[in-house]
């Protein structure tokens, strides 16, 4: 552990303006909080830089004292990649300011925005970019990784949306990197996850959105659970493109929307989120009662921000978390059978299988336009999440979600599975994930901004040689 008596510590306190906190210092155990309760790393210092140059300055820092480096945005990782023991922590939660202009439909944020605040921001406008699905995510490694969420089908990833970024690299520099500015570093931090620097801001491309859209929940017990899934399988071709969909296990909440006598109950939710008025979405709704008879159902206008925080009471701040996904090209009955066969083998009731439906705008983008490593084509991301607050449920659950990932992979289109859901960073998960092409050429842009391989505590590319 770095002592505070440390001259070089002490010099980069006076060199920052932000923040520097070691062991002991009021804020030390925030800052080095990340969402997944079971990670718990005491890093050696903590930098909240004020500025770009303070990144800078604590990067030199870190090269000098022989520390590994980590970057916290949201600090919502299931793998806690966020913080590393005995290292140095870049806390960038205090670069958080959104500047939007909605006559150019941009906006530029923090590299520790959350999606909350950047929601919240945008909707004052009656605009959005296309976020997660869980609004205390970090923006910056959601998008860098993909992100994809109930704006998807109509507007993309989040990265397709990027625009422009302020990177640090590893040696210190600070670039704008964007279509006409260092393009091949712009095109690896859509999807090439943390890799190549540290993103100090973000500027996107914003759609009129809300600030009122229509959702329709559909919730059904775990008996039809094959039924239900056959029924997806039919009603999302029929859907329109730009609908949000999320096909769910799990048990249904004590929310004011479910009826009582369902509470914690077990079972599928179908949910449909539509942003081009109430007349096609109760289309959507007709076809999916066509199917079998829910337990019970809430169709409703929704204020956008509330779509955004709907499922955040499913992963709140602290509980335990570990998940593996993998892709599908749909709900064939082989993958149905798998689903329907380890759902109900769930101990803890808040363990959650969600299930994107990646289509409409997502598989219109061309594979090569980004680094994202999914496949650009109509799918399904499937993803197992084992969560609790108590350790003994959550060690039955991680091993169920094992067990379910080693069954549904072989079925997919992708076993790699997608970065932003992964717990665990295995080598040759994270080089499937992205294919050898795009893997090669990562790594060769990697060997050009980070060569030393600073930004390793990721889905990490290790430059090429």
């Amino acid at each position: 552990m770095t002592s505070t008596a440390d001259p070089i510590l002490e010099s980069l306190r006076t060199q920052l303006s932000g923040a520097v906190l070691t062991d002991g210092d009021a804020g030390y155990d925030d800052a080095r909080s990340v969402w997944n309760g079971e990670i718990d790393r005491r890093p050696a210092v903590v930098v909240r830089p004020a500025v770009p140059q303070d990144v800078a300055t604590a990067l030199a820092y870190a090269r000098e004292a022989g520390l590994d480096v980590s970057v916290r945005g949201g600090g919502h990782n299931f793998g806690g990649a966020a913080v590393v023991d005995g290292g140095l922590c870049l806390d960038l939660s205090s670069l958080d300011a959104i500047t939007v202009d909605p006559d150019a439909r941009t906006a530029r944020c923090g590299g520790g925005t959350t999606w909350a605040q950047l929601d919240a921001a945008t909707q004052a406008h009656a605009l959005a970019v296309p976020g997660g699905t869980v609004s205390h995510t970090g923006v910056g490694g959601l998008t860098l990784g993909g992100g994809f969420g109930w704006l998807t089908g109509k507007h993309g990833l989040s990265c397709d949306n990027l625009l422009s970024a302020e990177v640090v690299t590893a040696d210190g520099e600070i670039l704008r990197a964007s279509a006409e500015e260092h393009p091949d570093l712009f095109w690896a931090l859509r999807g090439g996850g943390g890799n190549f620097g540290v993103v100090t801001e973000f500027e996107f491309r914003l759609h009129p959105v809300g600030p009122i859209v229509h959702l329709g929940l559909f919730f059904y017990g775990l008996d039809d659970g094959a039924a239900v899934l056959r029924h997806a399988r039919e009603l999302l071709p029929a859907l329109p493109g730009a609908m949000g969909v999320l096909v769910a296990g799990l048990n249904a909440p004590p929310a004011p929307f479910v009826p009582e006598a369902f509470h914690f109950r077990p079972g599928y939710a179908v949910l449909i989120a539509g942003f081009d008025g109430e007349e096609q979405h109760a289309e959507a709704v007709e076809a999916a009662r066509s199917g079998p008879a829910p337990l019970f159902e809430f169709v409703s206008p929704i204020p956008y921000v509330e779509l955004q925080r709907l499922i955040d009471g499913a992963a709140p701040w602290g509980i335990l978390g570990y998940e593996k996904a993998a892709f599908a090209e749909e709900f064939t009955d082989d993958v149905i059978d798998v689903i329907a066969d380890f759902l109900p083998r769930k101990s803890s009731p808040m363990s959650i299988m969600p299930i994107f439906a990646l289509r409409g705008a997502f598989a219109e983008a061309g594979d090569d336009d980004t680094a994202f490593g999914g496949s650009r084509r109509t799918c399904l991301a499937v993803n197992v999440a084992a969560i609790s607050a108590e350790p003994e449920p959550f060690a039955t659950d991680r091993a169920w979600v094992r067990e379910f990932w080693a069954a549904l992979a072989p079925l997919s289109a992708n076993a790699g599975g997608y970065v932003n859901f992964m717990a665990e960073y295995e080598a040759d998960r994270v080089r499937t994930s992205y294919g050898p092409e795009k893997y090669a050429r990562l790594a060769r842009i990697k060997a050009v901004y980070d060569p030393r391989n600073v930004f390793h505590h990721n889905a990490n590319i290790p430059p090429a040689p």
